[in-house]
């Protein structure tokens, strides 16, 4: 059961939220929709889950059609929305009772679905959802989103704000889903958790601009990458923006990833132009390209 866009479009008011997108994911496959805030990743999956109908296009979720046949998408998917959404004036036990409720089922009769997830928060099953921690709320989230056994499950930004160690927690259950045929649609900001998903697709200002697998994408980088750092960050991205050679420049934690414009690049030359800069403690390195570095490439 799986998801086809082709060509949808989406304004509001005379802003283009998203334009002529159009994409597959596969049945049982793990897609990623990767770009920055403001992309055009939240319309598409307000779309996908029928809350929003598009100005043009056509769409389908595991095989229904989304205007046409919403209802029966509604009762077929699960959807977790960026921001919590839940009671935070019921507990942990009631939200998710609630949830059953309205789909007609019992926490007992898909338990095994979210056994994994919930056995996490069941020592807090009388707490209030509002107090619960990023990671739990997280947690509450997706059980919540899963507890009528959905074909289709959307996650819109789920690790935004949470900890490291939830996230990683987060994606480990993402696989153990996806191993229970279940077709995953997840939207982030982070670039590493591209690496995570089957193919994903990048996306900046409600445009598609590569789908493919995360290895793919990568390997079609054009330029080989230098990691170079200095004694002062900003004077160093400063004058490798203005060095006459530069192709890219671009902040990567401790380092600058820099890309140069001649086929032969010569370490020493950078070395001794970023010198006369007044730049000391220099370091130049070769490193492979990224997701992050990619996406930039396609968003130039």
């Amino acid at each position: 059961m799986g998801i086809s866009l082709s060509n949808i479009s989406k304004s509001y008011k005379k802003v283009k939220a998203v334009q002529d997108i159009s994409f597959d994911v596969n049945p049982g496959e793990l897609f990623g929709l990767i770009g920055p805030d403001g992309a055009g990743k939240t319309t598409i999956f307000r779309i996908l889950t029928t809350l929003l109908i598009p100005d043009e296009g056509t769409a389908t979720v595991a095989g229904f059609d989304v205007v046409k046949d919403y209802k029966v998408i509604r009762k077929a998917v699960g959807y977790m929305p960026g921001r919590f959404s839940l009671y935070q004036d019921l507990t942990v036990e009631e939200n998710l009772t609630f949830f059953a409720t309205i789909f007609g089922t019992t926490i007992e009769e898909n338990y095994d679905l979210i056994e994994d997830i919930y056995v996490q928060i069941k020592p807090f099953k009388d707490r209030r959802a509002g107090k619960l921690s990023g990671g739990m709320k997280q947690k509450l989230a997706l059980s919540c989103a899963l507890i009528h056994k959905p074909k289709v499950l959307f996650l819109d930004e789920p690790t935004t704000g949470v900890d490291p160690v939830s996230r990683k927690e987060f994606w480990e259950m993402l696989k153990r889903l996806q191993k229970k045929g279940i077709t995953i649609l997840v939207s982030t900001p982070y670039m590493d958790e591209a690496a995570l998903c089957d193919r994903i697709a990048l996306i900046q200002s409600g445009e598609i601009l590569e789908i493919d697998t995360p290895k793919a994408i990568v390997s079609q980088f054009p330029k080989t990458i230098y990691n170079v750092g200095a004694d002062n960050m900003y004077k160093l991205i400063q004058s490798l923006q203005q060095y006459e050679h530069v192709y890219s420049v671009f902040p990567f934690g401790e380092f600058v990833h820099y890309t140069d414009k001649r086929d032969s690049f010569e370490m020493a030359d950078l070395q001794s132009y970023l010198e006369k800069e007044g730049l000391t403690a220099i370091h130049i390195e070769s490193t492979k390209a990224n997701i992050e570095d990619a996406f930039m490439e396609l968003a130039r």
